[in-house]
């Protein structure tokens, strides 16, 4: 970790001086072009909550970008993916005593405007997670890619008892036993940070609901993928899925829910 990240971007605001224990985690890498004007929004739509970056070693500047829009930074020595950076994040979130942590990705897809609606969910369940497909905004997606998802989300529904419609959505929020939760264990594979943390927490004894949001395009950048791209993201992620269903958890949750790492 950079000097940066030990200093005072590596800052901590005490609970009594917040007026909401909430902490938005942006992992970013190589987002240069995009996570200012993230941060900036962020912090127009909500300035009462807290940002940190996550700068997953990036070689651009994305950590300087993101400190002059205004946000904390913890800058990773080399790329861990967004399962290590979140974890990081989460990390961060139960060292300095915030109860809710919500992601927001740096390539803008996210919508400020939304953040408030995800948390909201918290109110109900230990993990809430901002939907596409579920009858809010023209998101679409076709083909392999669009039949991945659905299988997916069946599956995911079933595992979390409740019905889900974007299992693979990055948008979600977590609540104090879920942060704890994800300290503890937050994989780091491919699909690992959106499928096999979801199963890891239902395995917990940790709940889940969703609420419907509009997903926006990216702002610069492509996130596109061929028939070929689209094909291999089906493989990859019923794969991803099967392993995170079969594997076996370690029985963490209730430890999770009352202790800190050291």
């Amino acid at each position: 970790m950079s000097q940066d990240a030990r200093g005072d971007h590596l800052r901590v605001l005490g609970v009594n001086e917040r007026d909401h224990p909430t902490l938005i985690v942006v992992p970013a890498w190589n987002e240069e072009r995009n996570v200012g004007h993230t941060v900036s929004e962020i912090l127009a739509a909500r300035p009462e909550y807290d940002v940190v970056v996550i700068d997953d070693g990036s070689t651009d500047s994305t950590a300087a970008v993101a400190r002059s829009a205004g946000a904390a930074v913890i800058q990773l020595p080399f790329n861990l993916g967004v399962g290590g950076a979140m974890r990081t994040g989460f990390t961060y979130a139960l060292r300095h005593g915030y109860t809710r942590a919500i992601q927001v990705d740096a390539d803008g897809q996210h919508n400020p405007a939304d953040i408030d609606s995800v948390l909201e969910g918290l109110e109900r369940a230990d993990i809430s997670i901002g939907a596409r497909f579920a009858e809010v905004g023209d998101y679409d997606v076709k083909g392999p890619r669009r039949w991945a998802m659905i299988v997916l989300a069946r599956v995911m529904s079933r595992v979390a008892g409740t019905k889900l419609t974007d299992a693979t959505s990055g948008f979600r929020a977590a609540g104090p036993s879920a942060i704890a939760q994800y300290v503890r264990y937050y994989p780091a594979e491919y699909f690992g940070d959106t499928l096999d943390s979801l199963v890891a927490a239902c395995h917990a004894g940790l709940t889940v609901t969703q609420v419907p949001v509009a997903m926006r395009p990216r702002m610069h950048g492509t996130s596109t993928q061929g028939t070929f791209g689209a094909l291999v993201y089906l493989l990859r992620a019923v794969f991803a899925l099967g392993l995170a269903v079969v594997r076996p958890h370690r029985a963490i949750g209730a430890v999770a829910r009352t202790e800190e790492p050291a």
